[in-house]
């Protein structure tokens, strides 16, 4: 099996963020870079299935300036077999579909049998490239899957609802499957690993960029403010207001 993982460099939540001029984004020259939280848990998922079945390949896909091999080379260290860069040299992409439709563009020929992604990144937190991948390259596709039952002949994975309910499906291969953040342990890379990844295969193309369909207007702080009533009436008023207040206002009830 085929397996690709698509995997984001963001901003580690440790760094000190300051908005940028132009109020379009934060300031990325002090920041440290991180490979996103939740694609671990797809990097470490694609791994137990290549392991289950005893073959196949794992390839980590991630897109963004030549800072992101450094999220590549952590997936090849884990354990995966090569890494595609897809290099882009505009600044901070927003938009999931010309995200998902330059990720396609890259990887169309690869014709992977299956692909996952992190539940979200943690920077826009948009959580729609792995379902629009999915789409794009006529794939089945799930979501919140906090299980999988994949091997060569079936692919079964159990979803998360709400209210604490649970779905098991089974999707046509080829299959785009976004990944609960939790669903396994993942894995730290190990000395000989780190070592192997040095010499592992990463494919540089550029990147295509569609017409972007949504930006960021403006990045700001919100801004608080205090204010103080006194409240000095008789008590039955007294209770009445604080009620009140504590619906519309404060909204406890």
């Amino acid at each position: 099996m085929k397996i690709a993982v698509l995997v984001k460099q963001v901003i580690g939540s440790e760094s000190a963020l300051e908005i940028s001029d132009d109020s379009s984004w934060v300031k990325e020259e002090n920041a440290s870079f991180v490979m996103n939280p939740p694609d671990h848990y797809a990097i470490e998922e694609a791994l137990a299935i290549k392991e289950k079945i005893g073959e196949g390949e794992v390839v980590i896909v991630s897109q963004g300036p030549a800072r992101a091999q450094k999220v590549i080379r952590e997936g090849l260290a884990k354990g995966a077999d090569r890494g595609v860069h897809i290099e882009e040299s505009v600044g901070f992409q927003t938009d999931p579909l010309s995200i998902a439709k330059s990720l396609c563009s890259a990887i169309k020929d690869e014709n992977f049998d299956l692909i996952l992604t992190g539940l979200q990144s943690d920077d826009t937190g948009m959580g729609q490239t792995g379902v629009l991948v999915g789409e794009l390259l006529n794939m089945s596709t799930a979501t919140l899957a906090i299980e999988t039952d994949i091997d060569k002949e079936k692919i079964r994975v159990k979803r998360e609802l709400e209210s604490g309910w649970f779905q098991w499906v089974t999707l046509d291969s080829p299959s785009s499957i976004s990944i609960q953040s939790g669903i396994n342990q993942p894995r730290y890379p190990s000395l000989k690993g780190i070592m192997g990844a040095k010499k592992k295969e990463i494919k540089v193309v550029p990147s295509q960029s569609p017409d972007k369909k949504q930006s960021i207007d403006k990045v700001f702080i919100p801004q608080t403010s205090k204010e103080t009533e006194v409240i000095d009436t008789d008590l039955n008023s007294t209770v009445e207001r604080i009620v009140e207040i504590l619906k519309s206002e404060v909204k406890v009830f």
